[in-house]
């Protein structure tokens, strides 16, 4: 765990730095808002793209089933998963983060052509990189979703991790909640299914699946220093594209 906290120290001038991004400032309309959830819902989509690599990787999702040979790390990627995958739906059902946040998009009024026709060009067996070089995709979200590929297509099983743990949504800062609060009143409530999936999803991150996550890294690397540098390495490529990802859409709602 200390080199656990080496790496979160090592991180910390960049996740501030994100907090403090000049985006916020600019989120202070419906029509600017419903413009980052447009380009953000990829980064929803990808972080679930992780999240079943580890899947893949760690459990036994083929058959014939054999034992994990990890049973810890199965565990608390199933865990995980079940959460994500599978939440509350706030409506007496269940239903995946992504989905909640596609939904909040619909009801608020957001443009969800770009992801949808995403999704369809990947149900069709288009390749992931060539379904992004839809001309509906910013250029900022093709480099931080093919970011996140290249690191899975990696291979490295502590790089996906990091990608994971380091890359999630507590790089939403306390002051777009209020904002989304403040936006969800003048919008008459339009925006309730994004305040609840923020409550959901940042949430349960806090408590729950960020500690999990930083578990799960920390059994996968152990005391090899070259897995811990291959996690840094990875970490600080994450939050330099989501810095990408954030500046796109900066210069989107100015344009």
């Amino acid at each position: 765990m200390d080199r656990l906290h080496q790496l979160e120290d090592r991180l910390r001038p960049l996740k501030a730095a994100l907090l403090d991004h000049p985006l916020y400032q600019h989120l202070d309309r419906l029509d600017a808002l419903r413009l980052f959830m447009t380009h953000h819902v990829f980064a929803v989509w990808d972080f679930m793209s992780l999240l079943k690599t580890l899947q893949q990787r760690l459990t036994c999702a083929t058959v014939p089933w054999l034992p994990a040979a990890d049973p810890l790390s199965g565990r608390l990627v199933n865990e995980i998963v079940l959460g994500e995958e599978s939440d509350e739906d706030g409506r007496g059902g269940y239903v995946s983060h992504f989905e909640l946040y596609h939904r909040a998009m619909t009801r608020g009024g957001a443009d969800t052509g770009p992801i949808d026709g995403f999704l369809t060009d990947l149900r069709r067996a288009s390749p992931v990189p060539v379904a992004l070089e839809s001309p509906r995709i910013p250029a900022c979200v093709r480099q931080f979703v093919g970011t996140t590929f290249d690191v899975i297509h990696g291979g490295d099983l502590c790089s996906v991790a990091s990608a994971f743990t380091f890359g999630r949504e507590d790089l939403l800062p306390a002051v777009f909640r209020r904002i989304v609060d403040q936006l969800n009143t003048e919008a008459g409530g339009g925006l309730s299914d994004f305040v609840y999936y923020l409550n959901r999803h940042i949430g349960l991150d806090g408590a729950e699946h960020g500690p999990m996550a930083h578990r799960l890294l920390a059994s996968l690397c152990g005391s090899d220093e070259s897995r811990w540098l291959r996690a840094e390495q990875t970490a600080v490529a994450c939050l330099e594209a989501r810095r990408g990802l954030w500046d796109g859409i900066r210069e989107a709602i100015h344009r």
